[in-house]
C-alpha cells in the first residue's frame, strides 16, 4: 500500500514550529502529530510548550499526553503509534502535519532503528573512568579507528555517545554504524520537511523570552503540582527547567538562579537540536518561518505532483 503524504515542521525549540504548523493546518485542512518527547507526559503542559486547549480545539492535535511523567516511554513506541495515526488522518482526507523538535522520535519515523544491546553498567564505568584518566580525546580515539563513519558524527567531547557506540561494537564485534545499515527502514513516507534553523542569536533571544512566558503563565505551579502529585523523583521531572525549578522548591537555589539556569540548559539543548537537524535531508531549510501561504501553495503543488492512495488496514 502506498503511505501517506506527511508534511513536517521540525528544528530546534523557539525557533517558530508551532505557529507555522497550526497556520498551515488551517490553510491545509491539516491535522497536527506532535514529535515531542515530553509533550507525551500528561501534566506536563507549561514547561514544554504544549499547544493550549484554545489550540487544540481548533485544530486537532495528535501524540500528546499518552502516558504518566513515571510511566516509560520511546523513541520506538512514539513512532509506531505515529505511523498509525499518520494514515488514519491520511484516511481521513485530513493533511497530516508532523511539529516538534525531538531529533530521535523524528528519526525512528522516517529511517527507522536498529535493535541495539541493552547497556552494560560494567563497560560504561570502565569508559568513564579511562575518560577520567586519559580524557574523553583518548575513547574518541578508538572509536575513530573502529568506526569512522560513527566518529565523524560524534562530537570528540560527547562522553555518552562515544561510549555507546564503543559498548556497542564491544558486545557484538560490529561498528554500530553497521548495525544502523543493516536495519530495518519503515515504509518511506512521501514527507516535505521544512526545517526551521535560526542563527544561534536570534535562538538565544527567543529561548530567553519563552522561559519568562512560562514562568509568568504557571510553570513554577506546574512543578509543584507535579511533585504534589508524587512524580519529583522521575526521569521526566529532570527535563528543561523541571529539575532546576524543582531545586527551588527544594531550597537549594533561589528563583533567579532556577530561572537562568532553565535558560543555559535549554540554549544548549537548541544547539544540539540544530546540529541533529542539519543531516537530515528537507524540501526546505530557512532561519526564519516562511509565509504560510507561499508555504501552503508550495505543499498544494508537491501534494498534487505526489498523488497517494492510502487505504485503511
Amino acid at each position: 500500500m502506498d503511505g501517506p503524504n506527511v508534511v513536517a515542521v521540525v528544528g530546534p525549540t523557539a525557533a517558530g514550529k508551532s505557529a507555522l504548523g497550526l497556520a498551515l493546518a488551517e490553510r491545509l485542512g491539516g491535522e497536527i502529530v506532535c514529535c515531542d518527547s515530553m509533550q507525551v507526559y500528561r501534566g506536563m503542559d507549561v514547561g514544554t510548550g504544549k499547544a493550549t486547549a484554545v489550540e487544540q480545539a481548533a485544530i486537532p492535535h495528535h501524540l500528546l499526553d499518552l502516558v504518566a511523567p513515571d510511566q516509560p516511554f520511546s523513541a520506538a513506541t512514539w513512532a509506531e503509534r505515529a505511523r498509525a495515526v499518520l494514515r488514519d488522518i491520511a484516511v481521513r482526507g485530513r493533511l497530516p502535519i508532523i511539529v516538534g523538535g525531538t531529533g530521535l522520535y523524528f528519526r525512528a519515523l522516517v529511517h527507522g532503528l536498529f535493535e541495539a544491546p541493552p547497556a552494560d553498567p560494567a563497560i560504561r564505568a570502565r569508559h568513564e573512568a579511562e575518560a577520567r584518566t586519559h580524557g574523553v580525546a583518548s575513547l574518541y580515539r578508538h572509536l575513530h579507528q573502529i568506526d569512522p563513519a560513527t566518529a565523524a558524527t560524534v562530537l570528540p567531547g560527547d562522553l555518552v555517545r562515544i561510549s555507546r557506540a564503543l559498548e556497542v561494537w564491544e558486545q557484538t564485534g560490529i561498528p554500530i554504524s553497521e548495525l544502523r545499515r543493516r536495519s530495518t527502514v519503515p515504509a518511506a513516507l512521501r514527507l516535505f520537511a521544512v526545517i526551521l534553523d535560526p542563527p544561534l542569536p536570534e535562538l538565544r533571544r527567543r529561548i530567553f523570552a519563552r522561559v519568562e512566558t512560562m514562568m509568568a503563565t504557571g510553570f513554577l505551579d506546574e512543578v509543584r503540582g507535579l511533585r504534589a502529585a508524587g512524580h519529583g523523583a522521575c526521569r521526566a521531572l529532570q527535563a528543561l527547567g523541571y529539575r532546576p525549578l524543582g531545586q527551588h522548591l527544594d531550597g537549594r537555589v533561589t528563583l533567579t538562579q532556577a530561572v537562568d539556569e532553565t535558560k543555559r540548559t535549554t540554549v544548549a539543548y537548541a544547539r544540539r537540536q540544530r546540529t541533529w537537524f542539519r543531516k537530515e535531508t528537507a524540501k526546505l531549510r530557512v532561519a526564519s518561518p516562511p509565509e504560510p501561504r507561499t508555504l501552503a501553495d508550495d505543499i498544494v503543488h508537491w501534494q498534487a505532483a505526489h498523488p497517494a492512495r492510502v487505504t485503511e488496514r
